[in-house]
């Protein structure tokens, strides 16, 4: 186990009916929000009244940032900065997934900046302050309602890049499982392959001699992998939820990466996918692991091992080590199929034409991983793999 420091501050407040008194949790930083959202599906499903509802009930004046996509966009944050300055408001509110969060982290820098906010996902430069930021999270996927980080796409030029930083923590965050009862089946799906994920970048590691580390993760991911079926079925599973809800912010508030070196090349290689074809992150991220499983298992082939033993449980006996991996990588793949993912770029058609393009973007700041280093060809072999 390498040397670690651990650090969260976000204020975890979980459980049934806890998002309508989002009001009392904003009271502790001001008196006026800009609350950053999705549109549609938020007022459709009576989310939005509700914390409307609360806001006003505590005399929290408001102001709205509405419209972030998927692959949240540098031009709406330009948008929610100059808002958010005309407005002079003390904290800015994400209700909505990952790509809301995002968005509301990048505003929150932009608003104390006077330079230009992408020259903190573009370069080393790291933000001095931040505006504090809080969540009421709707979607269980990029755990950025509890991380340092925050990923944006610049549309020209296509790019799609991270920020991380101490600042970025939000002050607070609820999880109220009843508010995933409405999700499309195809945003569960993504949401869960986009946990899964998060939890295998910090659990393929090229160190050792972290046992208690790796029991966490492949508990989480047991428990994502027995629980993401049964809210396909119905979605009004509460239990089911609450322990999705609660392994999706576990896998990515930093404690299950502890004491190793975090891979992160596959997210890096995805996130070419979705700034080019603008693809859900974590449908892309179902195409893109089992290929980069495929391509770099060799390097530890024990990890990969370990994994099929005890995640998928295949059995060894009269096997070699290679069968009992490839064993182990087909029965991520046959998970992925089984609640409606692709695992081929062409199930979702796209072919090969950009791949030495997204490559060279992918390493643009040098190579990705830990796992195994992968330089631009090496990513442009794992999208061939992945096609």
């Amino acid at each position: 186990m390498i040397n670690f420091k651990s650090y969260n501050p976000t204020r975890i407040i979980f459980g049934r009916d806890t998002y309508k008194k989002v009001g009392e949790e904003v009271q502790n930083y001001g008196k006026k929000v800009l609350m950053v959202y999705g549109g549609k599906s938020l007022k459709a499903n009576g989310t939005y009244d509700e914390v409307v509802k609360s806001l006003e009930a505590a005399g929290i004046e408001f102001c709205e940032l509405e419209g972030v996509k998927p692959n949240p966009r540098l031009s709406l944050v330009y948008e929610g900065i100059q808002l958010a300055r005309e407005q002079k408001v003390d904290l800015i509110l994400a209700v909505g997934g990952g790509s809301v969060i995002d968005t509301a982290k990048a505003v929150a820098a932009g608003m104390c900046y006077d330079g230009d906010v992408w020259d903190f996902y573009s370069t080393e430069k790291q933000p001095k302050l931040v505006m504090p930021v809080g969540v009421v999270l709707t979607i269980p996927a990029a755990g950025s309602e509890s991380s340092d980080g925050s990923v944006i796409t610049k549309e020209e030029g296509l790019l799609k890049r991270s920020c991380c930083t101490d600042l970025f923590f939000p002050k607070f965050a609820i999880l109220d499982p009843q508010l995933c009862f409405t999700l499309p089946p195809h945003q569960i799906s993504a949401g869960g392959c986009d946990i899964l994920a998060h939890v295998m970048e910090r659990y393929f590691v090229p160190d050792d001699h972290h046992d208690f580390s790796d029991r966490l993760c492949e508990a989480a991911m047991i428990s994502l992998i027995e629980n993401l079926p049964k809210v396909l079925e119905n979605k009004k599973d509460y239990d089911a939820w609450a322990e999705i809800m609660w392994i999706g912010n576990i896998a990515h508030n930093g404690l299950l990466g502890r004491g190793k070196r975090d891979d992160w090349g596959s997210h890096d290689i995805e996130h070419q996918l979705s700034a080019h074809y603008d693809i859900a992150h974590g449908a892309g991220l179902a195409i893109i692991f089992p290929a980069w499983m495929k391509y770099v298992w060799k390097e530890k082939p024990e990890m990969m091992e370990q994994y099929a033993l005890r995640v998928w449980h295949v059995s060894p006996e009269g096997k070699t080590q290679e069968e009992v991996v490839l064993e182990g990588i087909q029965k991520t793949e046959d998970f992925y199929h089984s609640i409606g993912l692709a695992t081929r770029l062409s199930g979702v058609g796209i072919d090969d034409r950009d791949f030495a393009v997204m490559a060279k973007k992918a390493v643009m700041s040098g190579p990705l991983g830990n796992f195994k280093k992968l330089y631009a060809e090496d990513v442009k072999k794992i999208y061939e793999i992945s096609l």
